[in-house]
């Protein structure tokens, strides 16, 4: 299997979802080799990764700059840092030279499937299948379409993307939403997709309760609490987040919105936050693991996910399990799953924030939507997923 980020080295969902994989499938006893871009602070070469139960999952590296939703210009800043030396010219050089070791990697391990998830590791999931024949299954978790917030796409990125799409065997897409962007944008048949959702671990978002924190101490003094957690990219719709807090502090003036996350959009969310006039009710808490966002989630009256183009969406299910009820975007693949949530177009803020007071106000709608989503995200697990993928493993194999 071959990804980029593994927690607890990883800055976001996709790391989540490898893992929760994973382990999934470890525990119906399949046996995997896990492939990482890049060296993290352990032995280097061969490690054994040992969950709480004697799961055994088999972790390869070799020194690397890639990391998860990195941009050329941030590779090429990371890379002069670093003397430059051994990595690629590019951040496109840096994902062949990845590709190029994958090979070398395939023809030492013994597997019968090869994984590939996202556009980055996609040229290694190629080369292995070269060097060794065996049939790939790539995993898209998000799309240049979904990254750009359906904008200027980067045409290098795509060409990867569509390159690994049309070489794999079959593809898993994490949502309906997301089949569609590959059918329509890529020109792959549907009947070589496959759809298997993301699942949630419980723990991902539970836990004791961190320090003593700002957010309990605002709901202890009486105001109410709205949250978004993410990344701070166009994706994720943050600025919009942002304009439905300035109509919404116009109703309930007693209110406060945390932002959880950073990314690129940090310094110019902050400005606007100045400008729209709420800065004084916005916090910036910067990314939170563990208690610390299980404290946020459980403080807040209400979680909303604004994105422009969301794959899937594993917040909303965090969330959810944490006892805190959640309006997402209708341009999300996790809305197929959940029922129980409001949903709303990203771009209408007036909406938005008409959602967000009529939660705030009226606890039986907010209890009704806690308690049913809660039952939906507790539906929704990773061994459901894994059995999805062995069943693809199994059926790439019977054909090859």
């Amino acid at each position: 299997m071959f990804g980029w980020e593994f927690p607890p080295y990883n800055s976001g969902g996709l790391g989540v979802a490898c893992y929760g994989l994973s382990k999934a499938l470890a525990e119906r006893g399949v046996e995997l080799s896990f492939v990482l871009p890049k060296k993290i602070d352990v032995n280097p070469g061969f490690l054994k990764l040992i969950f709480a139960s004697p799961i055994e999952i088999k972790l390869r590296f070799f020194d690397s700059l890639l990391s998860p939703y990195i941009s050329s210009r941030e590779y090429n800043e990371r890379r002069t840092a670093s003397g430059g030396g051994l990595y690629g010219s590019s951040l496109f050089d840096e994902v062949r030279r990845y590709a190029s070791f994958a090979g070398d990697i395939a023809r030492t391990e013994e597997f019968d499937v090869i994984h590939a998830h996202d556009w980055l590791s996609f040229p290694a999931g190629i080369e292995a299948k070269k060097a060794t024949g065996k049939p790939l299954v790539v995993h898209v978790h998000a799309t240049e379409y979904d990254r750009t917030g359906n904008g200027s796409i980067n045409q290098h990125v795509y060409e990867i993307e569509k390159e690994g799409m049309t070489k794999a065997d079959k593809v898993i897409a994490v949502s309906g939403f997301t089949k569609n962007k590959i059918i329509d944008g890529y020109g792959i048949p549907p009947s070589k997709i496959e759809v298997v959702h993301n699942g949630d671990d419980p723990s991902s978002a539970s836990g004791e309760s961190g320090e003593e924190g700002l957010l309990p101490r605002i709901k202890e003094a009486g105001y109410k609490l709205v949250l978004f957690v993410g990344r701070f990219t166009l994706q994720k719709g943050p600025d919009y987040f942002l304009r439905a807090a300035k109509r919404v502090l116009e109703i309930e003036p007693k209110t406060f919105f945390a932002m959880v996350g950073s990314g690129d959009m940090d310094s110019q969310l902050r400005r606007e936050s100045a400008e729209l006039g709420v800065s004084g009710r916005v916090i910036f808490t910067g990314f939170l693991r563990g208690g610390k966002l299980a404290d946020a989630f459980r403080s807040a009256d209400v979680l909303v996910m604004p994105s422009v183009s969301e794959p899937f969406g594993i917040v909303p299910l965090e969330s959810l399990r944490n006892g805190t009820p959640v309006i997402i975007s209708k341009q999300s693949g996790v809305s197929e799953i959940l029922n129980q949530a409001l949903k709303v177009d990203f771009w209408d803020v007036e909406e938005m924030a008409n959602k967000i007071v009529s939660v705030m106000r009226h606890p039986s709608l907010a209890n009704q939507l806690a308690r049913g989503g809660k039952e939906e995200a507790n539906a929704a697990t990773w061994p459901k997923a894994a059995l999805k993928c062995i069943n693809i493993y199994k059926s790439v194999l019977a054909r090859s």
